[in-house]
């Protein structure tokens, strides 16, 4: 059976096509520009796309060993637009059809893929500066040594701007994933930071000084710290997003510290902490060196950081003995049980969360 599209009047594509006297491709193509062309009326690129991809240097090194080039980014509307169309179509073309179950893993799995792509990316990145940092050390007064050193600049910078490009894109499409299924998207492993580039073209040692800053920042920010922990087990969203989004109003430069559980509550604010630019630490227990108490020092930690606020989610002795720890040290702290969720949807009852 054919699913029917939004049209009153054709079931298909291939039809509708037919009467206008397109085909299927040239239909979805003229769809596009349309969508796209009225983003760009309507001036609703966010200011991320614009930043990561409209900031660029005039020249790029894509390959080892290939000549610098006048390379353009995809245009900031249409990255923008097709992003959340990947997403969306997904979910579009299962609804109401016995493989609708199947459309929030498969999302996820494109979400993942970008992910998986910007840690790539974040990884040659690292290896260049790396290099770049040694040359520099040098101190060679050649002119082949010189040149050499502005090509492996430029390759970093256009590394650089690869990785801010596709975190950019990962960003929109969690948000996107987020929207069509009521859920955070998490990644499956890792940390998940996103930056954007800058535009000028600078000196080697400014670079590296540049993006170590933006580095340092990232991993080991100075705002206000807020602890965050609960259970491996947890549906209700929205109930955390809410508390948190109320902490973060009176913080505005808050950075966010979780136990750093893959599952459940964890997730969740890692998720909401993406989708609002927070920093976020995630303190692992140092099972190697501490063995079973290695979550109880954990906790000690966490309280030693002096944080200005913390939430406790219901869940296993552990969070028992954070919030205990965090009571003690005088941490205004926001407890919540887990019978005190909202009722579990049906859809959310078909797939796990995490």
């Amino acid at each position: 059976m054919t699913k029917e599209t939004t049209s009153r009047r054709f079931s298909t594509f291939a039809a509708l096509g037919e009467a206008f006297g397109m085909t299927p491709d040239e239909y979805r193509a003229a769809d596009r520009a349309d969508a796209i062309a009225e983003s760009i009326r309507d001036d609703t690129t966010a200011t991320s796309f614009q930043e990561a991809f409209g900031d660029v240097g005039a020249l790029s090194i894509v390959e080892m060993g290939a000549e610098a080039q006048e390379l353009d980014m995809p245009e900031p509307a249409e990255a923008q637009h097709d992003c959340a169309a990947i997403i969306t179509t997904i979910f579009d073309l299962f609804r109401d059809t016995r493989l609708e179950t199947s459309a929030q893993a498969i999302a996820w799995g494109f979400v993942n893929s970008f992910h998986y792509e910007a840690e790539k990316l974040a990884r040659e990145e690292d290896t260049l500066c790396r290099d770049l940092g040694e040359m520099i050390r040098r101190q060679d007064p050649s002119e082949i040594f010189a040149v050499e050193m502005e090509e492996l600049q430029l390759r970093a910078q256009t590394k650089t701007e690869q990785r801010a490009a596709i975190e950019c894109m990962r960003d929109y499409a969690a948000d996107c994933y987020r929207a069509q299924t009521g859920r955070p998207w998490s990644a499956a492993r890792g940390s998940k930071v996103s930056s954007a580039t800058t535009a000028s073209q600078i000196a080697a040692a400014d670079f590296l000084k540049a993006r170590a800053t933006a580095h340092r920042e990232k991993r080991n920010p100075t705002g206000p710290l807020v602890v965050f922990s609960g259970g491996q087990e947890w549906h209700d969203f929205q109930q955390l997003y809410d508390r948190l989004d109320q902490i973060k109003a009176r913080i505005p430069n808050m950075t966010l510290c979780t136990t750093a559980q893959r599952k459940g509550c964890d997730a969740i604010a890692a998720a909401w902490a993406a989708s609002r630019n927070v920093p976020l630490v995630a303190f692992t227990p140092q099972t190697a060196r501490y063995g079973n108490r290695a979550g109880f020092v954990r906790n000690k930690q966490l309280a030693d950081l002096r944080p200005v606020e913390a939430i406790v989610c219901q869940g296993s002795g552990l969070q028992s003995n954070l919030l205990d720890t965090l009571k003690a040290a005088n941490v205004p702290t926001h407890a919540f049980r887990i019978d005190g969720q909202a009722p579990m949807t049906a859809d959310a009852k078909r797939q796990n969360w995490g």
